[in-house]
């Protein structure tokens, strides 16, 4: 396969393997495949809980609507029919309160 070249001497021996364009590629493709690799690594967890979080936030929707869950209009017209409700209810007791007090202003005078 390779032909190994023998470099030096003693204790300090070296093989060279001989370099061609296929073994180059071949390494610069590890090379490549390890910094994808580490750039998923680094970036792809807070992507991909951003992602998480935002099906979340749809299907919790769509289930709310789906088993009939008040959304968020539907709350804020609820929360403005009650505030409604409850001034007409104050405003009644006014006049109430007024016609009682004029009754009571009638009886005194007369």
């Amino acid at each position: 396969m390779f032909a190994f070249r023998r470099v030096g001497s003693g204790a300090a021996l070296r093989y060279l393997l001989p370099v061609t364009w296929e073994s180059v590629w071949n390494v610069l493709k590890w090379v490549l495949a390890a910094l994808v690799a580490g750039f998923i690594g680094q970036f792809g967890r807070s992507y991909a809980l951003r992602l998480i979080e935002r099906r979340r936030k749809t299907s919790v929707q769509a289930e709310a609507i789906s088993e009939g869950f008040p959304t968020d209009v539907q709350l804020e017209r609820d929360r403005l029919e009650t505030q409604a409700k409850i001034e007409k209810k104050r405003a009644k007791a006014e006049v109430k309160r007024l016609k009682k007090q004029a009754n009571s202003e009638e009886e005194n005078d007369g």
